[in-house]
């Protein structure tokens, strides 16, 4: 089965057209589907729209408020039922006519596949210009090479998402998540309309958040099973200048005829050690921290992609010594 996820907020306008040409495209391409429609705390006609749709495939999750996109389509990864699962806007940008080549990328033996809006319909500088930037930059730190991230339609395997727990806007470096625990992840060029009802939801402010959220999903890549090395490496660095400052306060105490209330030498000594020591403790907390986390779900530190043995041959039954009879 194939589930097309749809998070929404205050989009009554777009789905009442949307949705029936959604559903037309995949039947047209004799799909097993089911549409998951979670709408994110909506203040509109949205939920009125969504319960007039009785002669879809619907499944309809209504948040009690606005969570954001990423929330939202947690929410519908959840309670999709598909091997596959393709995530949309319903806002009318996205074509659902994409699709059919979004699958054939899956066939391919592709794990997941990002659509890349060559052509988009939006602000050339407000949105242009910011977007290339920040793809640019998220391909840089991250290794994983698409020009845009920001596309909502895409299309997974659900077990590139295994163990995937999103949070603030960090729905669009799913596919980072995907690549890091061993998918193939491509792109394919797709149609972008312009938005013909309603408002974007996306703005410059997102900008910032989108760096953060980036600097924490690299951060938790890197030292998030190891955090000892990241505190330590700190550790050492101020204790190693605590070691020079104090050296040097001895230095000038002794040859030098300064006292040590003289410079501040003794004041960076104390301090440098103390924040040294400090950041140790700290990684080891953290370290603890991260071996609970992982003992007390079950979790790995490993994905597995197939497992291939041969059948072992029945052990032959043993026969155990009739010990009553040697007793007699």
């Amino acid at each position: 089965m194939i589930s097309i996820i749809l998070p929404v907020y205050n989009e009554a306008e777009n789905l009442a057209v949307l949705l029936p040409a959604l559903g037309e495209t995949l039947d047209t391409l004799g799909l097993n589907y089911e549409i998951v429609v979670v709408d994110d705390g909506s203040t509109d006609e949205t939920a009125s729209t969504l319960r007039r749709m009785t002669n879809l495939q619907l499944r309809v999750v209504c948040l009690r408020r606005n969570s954001g996109q990423t929330a939202a389509l947690m929410a519908g990864i959840r309670f999709a039922r598909g091997e596959v699962l393709i995530s949309m806007d319903g806002d009318l940008q996205n074509d659902p006519g994409d699709i059919a080549q979004l699958l054939a990328k899956l066939n391919e033996g592709f794990d997941v596949v990002s659509g890349w809006r060559m052509n988009r319909r939006d602000a050339p500088i407000r949105r242009n210009l910011l977007s290339r930037v920040a793809n640019k930059l998220i391909s840089l730190v991250s290794g994983v090479h698409l020009h845009d991230y920001g596309c909502s339609l895409k299309a997974y395997r659900r077990s590139a998402l295994e163990g995937v727990q999103l949070y603030g806007e960090m729905h669009r470096f799913i596919p980072i998540y995907a690549y890091w625990n061993g998918a193939r992840v491509t792109e394919v060029p797709v149609n972008h309309r312009p938005r013909r009802h309603g408002v974007s939801k996306y703005g410059l402010e997102r900008i910032p958040k989108v760096i953060l959220d980036l600097l924490v999903v690299v951060f938790l890549h890197r030292f998030g099973q190891r955090p000892m090395y990241v505190f330590g490496s700190v550790g050492l660095v101020s204790i190693g200048i605590g070691v020079v400052a104090g050296g040097a306060a001895l230095y000038y105490k002794f040859l030098g005829n300064k006292s040590f209330i003289e410079t501040p030498l003794p004041l960076l000594f104390v301090m440098a050690m103390i924040t040294g020591a400090m950041c140790f403790l700290m990684g080891l907390l953290a370290e603890l921290l991260v071996r609970t986390y992982y003992e007390s779900q079950k979790k790995t530190t490993y994905t597995i992609s197939t497992i291939n043995a041969a059948e072992e041959p029945a052990s032959p039954e043993l026969e155990l010594p009739d010990t009553a009879a040697r007793g007699q």
